[in-house]
């Protein structure tokens, strides 16, 4: 399972690494200590600029989570959100809208290629249960990535991050499974923009797609979705069909 995260925890990779244990599948594995059947493949993102935003920039090593001895920590609070629930109103005409937000997971994907190649070398990978999935800005690079290399995954879950329906065409005909999350009261991510991608989907004859609407949920809805068993089982129930390519 290959797991992007969210803009907070970017980093150099070596002593901010850490930064990635804090939302995500690997949280659920190595914090909450639950028996994953994944090898979770975790890299970081480069700040490409980004360290100069308040929320990254006067982060702390405080909010990284910490692996007990016994027993399991607390889960954190949800992030609280006053947005009223209120329908969701489908998008227009998307032409004017970036496909992706800036300098995202779009700019190492060579570095994810990369890691999955000797991922695959090194470890006892099924090569036909490869996942993908992801939160925020890591939504939006798992529809990128899946639009990008979609003989590559088995299956694909965006966690509040919608796809653009300029990306639509090469996963509509890899027909790869997807299992798309948006929250409700999300004060980041405008839960309208979801909508226009989906349809595009559908328009080009791929209904293997589920959509989650978590009305409730605020922009972390990803610990709802991570902290249960349904994603992960989803997940399993898909594989590749074995080729030359894939094996």
């Amino acid at each position: 399972m290959l797991f992007l995260h969210g803009n907070g925890e970017r980093g150099n990779g070596l002593d901010e690494l850490d930064y990635t244990l804090i939302h995500g599948p690997l949280y659920e594995a190595w914090v909450q200590k639950r028996d994953l059947p994944f090898i979770i493949v975790v890299p970081q993102l480069h700040m490409f600029g980004m360290d100069k935003v308040p929320y990254i920039a006067n982060r702390s090593r405080d909010a990284i989570p910490a692996r007990l001895t016994d027993g399991v920590p607390a889960r954190p609070a949800m992030f609280p959100s006053d947005k009223p629930i209120v329908p969701a109103a489908i998008a227009g005409d998307m032409s004017a809208v970036p496909p992706l937000l800036p300098d995202g997971w779009e700019r190492a994907e060579q570095d994810l290629l990369t890691i999955m190649n000797k991922v695959q070398q090194q470890f006892n990978v099924d090569a036909q249960r490869r996942y993908l999935t992801g939160i925020s800005y890591g939504g939006f690079g798992s529809w990128y990535l899946a639009s990008k290399q979609p003989e590559l995954f088995a299956a694909v879950a965006p966690i509040v991050g919608w796809g653009h329906p300029d990306l639509m065409a090469p996963i509509a005909r890899a027909q790869t499974p997807l299992w798309v999350f948006a929250a409700g009261r999300d004060l980041a991510i405008n839960k309208n923009y979801f909508y226009p991608g989906i349809e595009r989907l559908r328009q080009l004859g791929h209904d293997n797609v589920r959509f989650s609407m978590l009305e409730q949920a605020g922009h972390d809805a990803w610990k709802q979705v991570y902290a249960g068993s349904d994603l992960y089982l989803w997940l399993l129930q898909h594989q590749l069909q074995s080729t030359a390519e894939n094996q």
